[in-house]
């Protein structure tokens, strides 16, 4: 028997994932998050949302481009220590 599917309020789902309701909505809108739309409700999967969490893992040493490359101790401009 499968697991019974268990259904966030859009708040419920931004509170889950430590974002503003309109980064929820943004993820929903570009697709990286599905939704579904009852009436005017929208519902959020308890398992999307842990499988957009896996998604958004960051893979190591692809954050190089964010920080500054650290110079060493006595290196000046032109060369000279």
């Amino acid at each position: 028997m499968s697991e019974p599917i268990v259904w966030l309020s859009t708040k419920e789902a931004s509170e889950q994932l430590g974002v503003t309701l309109r980064s929820l909505y943004r993820f929903i809108d570009e697709g990286d998050l599905v939704a579904y739309k009852f009436g005017r409700v929208i519902r959020v999967q308890q398992s999307d949302v842990e499988r957009f969490i896996q998604g958004s893992r960051i893979e190591p040493g692809s954050l190089e481009h964010l920080y500054p490359e650290v110079k060493r101790t006595g290196d000046r401009p032109g060369g000279r220590r």
